[in-house]
């Protein structure tokens, strides 16, 4: 597996409103970034996210933007839409994943909006 295939993996997640292969996309405890800026530290609260954005029943459509390796650390982004009913949203991201010991690639960090982080 190559890390820019973890934005397949995601619109294929997405698409398929499919929640565990969504957060199987990302390490224990991975750092997921919301819009307004604050970080999400828990697997619980991550869930919720992903729960709330599936159940929109949507589809996304994701380029990758680049991908640059560094060892077994990966510095990734995207440009995704997202389309349910009347419900349009898109963005561009800036990713960091870590090779595992199987090859694979997981999320490390996730700030899907690219927005600044707020204080926590």
């Amino acid at each position: 597996m190559e890390p820019g295939e973890l934005h397949d993996r995601v619109a294929e997640a997405v698409n398929t409103a499919n929640v565990e292969a969504l957060l199987a996309l990302y390490e224990p405890d991975a750092r997921l970034v919301n819009d307004d800026g604050s970080v999400i530290t828990e697997k619980d609260a991550a869930r919720e996210v992903a729960v709330g954005l599936l159940s929109l029943g949507g589809h996304m459509d994701i380029t990758t933007r680049f991908v640059i390796e560094a060892g077994d650390i990966a510095l990734l982004s995207n440009e995704w839409h997202f389309v349910a009913d009347d419900i349009k949203m898109s963005g561009i991201t800036a990713e960091v994943a870590r090779r595992q010991q199987d090859g694979s690639w997981r999320y490390i960090v996730d700030n899907p909006y690219a927005v600044v982080v707020s204080d926590s």
